[in-house]
């Protein structure tokens, strides 16, 4: 700016004035208002903190607001309780705050480990001494008889501050003890929630078990052995419990039905139940009202001419193969592998199914072990047919017949005794209700389906197409 107010040229000269000033020339703006105010109360307060401080007592001399008048008993009654008197005293000796030790202790307790909570010195006046030297103001305070007094106001101040600090710990250690108190009122209350459910649960527990004893008190001496009695019913927590109960009671009840039954027919029993199990809804006529002999090709009625020549095979067998049983036996007809019907008969011990031929002395003609048998086919028919699996796909498709009666049913007496046997043995033995019925000839696949004729004297096997079909005598 100055070198272009000292142009040559007016026009540059007259736009730049301002470089005719000299280059140490102060410019400064001066001090506003505002700035002079808070520099004069800086000063003020630097001022007032290197003075003793002292209070100023205002005194009414009269209640007529008259310049005239001085009552002296109303000034000296203002002055005996405003403290006058004593506040001159201790301004001479040089404290500026006083304090009985009762209120003082109270104020500042906190401050000490030693005063707080509560002290155990002999006076109020020996725990505030405690608390002065805990904060080293001992040689700034002064104690009279009642009160403490304090010289400087710095050491209020900073005792104000001390106890400010500690309020925000005391305040916090309160929160956290409320809170955890809210917890534990919360827990009770939860806990005495649970309380109540648990024994509520068990008066229901024991409301029902007491109503399941009254229900079936006595039942030994019923007929059916409570049968006909309804149970209650449990509470959910109780459901499971129920099941098991009812198992047991079953079991209870069926061991004292066993009870009435000779030793001789539980195998009977055992092998009925067996056959209802399997054959229950699948099949009509089980033969469950008649007694099961099992043996038939020993039994005279069955077989009047050839029973006699039956047994010593039988005999000759067991000293064969060893077997402790006889499970079945009966005469049936059956397919060869050239699909031609046959005469024969099946003995089933357990060990073996033997197939054989009545027509020579029940010579033996196939031995099948019985570990060796996967299951049994059936039709859901009244009709006898029965097929035999086993595991080399070479299965046994036979008729059973009888001729003492002529139309006896025994598909529920060979299944039954045989899935018994397999039980017994810890085996399982899969049976199939199906029609027509699904085999394995030799290996090949092939069907065998049942057809109910009038004019058809007994059983008989004819070939069709898809395997073979059962034609079995109308009612």
């Amino acid at each position: 700016m100055s070198t272009f107010h000292n142009s040559s040229n007016p026009v540059l000269k007259n736009m730049w004035p301002e470089g005719k000033l000299s280059i140490t020339e102060v410019t400064k703006r001066p001090l506003t208002a505002a700035t002079l105010f808070k520099n004069s109360m800086i000063a003020l307060v630097d001022n007032l903190a290197s003075k003793e401080p002292y209070y100023v007592r205002c005194i009414k001399p009269n209640d007529k607001k008259s310049p005239q008048i001085f009552d002296d008993e109303r000034c000296r009654h203002q002055v005996e309780y405003l403290g006058l008197l004593e506040n001159v005293r201790v301004r001479r000796a040089g404290f500026a705050f006083r304090q009985t030790y009762e209120k003082f202790l109270h104020r500042y307790k906190m401050i000490s480990e030693f005063t707080w909570p509560n002290h155990d010195l002999p006076s109020d006046k020996e725990a505030v001494k405690k608390l002065i030297e805990h904060c080293g103001f001992q040689d700034d305070v002064a104690y009279g008889k009642t009160k403490i007094f304090i010289r400087t106001p710095r050491t209020l101040f900073t005792l104000e501050e001390l106890r400010a600090q500690m309020l925000v710990r005391i305040v916090l250690f309160l929160q956290k003890v409320w809170r955890g108190a809210l917890a534990r009122m919360r827990y009770k209350k939860a806990k005495a929630a649970l309380t109540i459910i648990r024994y509520y649960r068990r008066h229901k527990v024991k409301s029902y078990i007491r109503e399941v004893t009254k229900r079936f008190h006595g039942v030994k001496t019923m007929r059916d052995y409570g049968k006909h009695v309804k149970w209650p019913t449990p509470p959910k927590v109780l459901r499971r419990f129920e099941e098991a109960l009812q198992a047991i009671f079953n079991r209870w009840r069926a061991s004292q039905l066993i009870k009435s039954i000779p030793a001789s027919d539980l195998p009977q029993v055992r092998a009925k139940v067996a056959a209802m199990e399997m054959l229950k809804g699948h099949r009509a006529d089980l033969g469950l009202q008649r007694a099961w002999e099992g043996n038939y090709l020993a039994s005279k009625p069955d077989t009047p001419q050839t029973s006699g020549t039956f047994v010593p095979v039988a005999n000759e067998l067991k000293r064969k193969d060893k077997y402790m049983n006889v499970l079945f036996s009966c005469h049936v007809r059956k397919v060869n592998r050239f699909s031609k019907v046959e005469d024969r008969a099946i003995f089933v011990t357990d060990r073996h199914l033997y197939k054989m031929d009545p027509t020579k002395q029940y010579k033996v003609m196939k031995t099948i072990p019985l570990y060796n048998l996967t299951g049994l086919s059936v039709s859901n028919g009244k009709d006898q047919l029965v097929v035999f699996h086993t595991k080399d796909n070479k299965d046994l498709i036979v008729c059973l017949f009888s001729k003492q009666p002529t139309h006896e049913s025994r598909i529920g007496e060979l299944v039954g005794v045989l899935v018994n046997h397999f039980k017994s043995e810890k085996r399982h033995l899969q049976v199939n209700v199906t029609n027509p019925v699904q085999c394995s000839l030799h290996g090949k696949k092939c069907t065998v389906s049942v057809e109910t004729k009038l004019n058809q004297p007994q059983p008989d096997f004819t070939k069709n197409r898809s395997g073979f079909i059962l034609s079995v005598p109308g009612n």
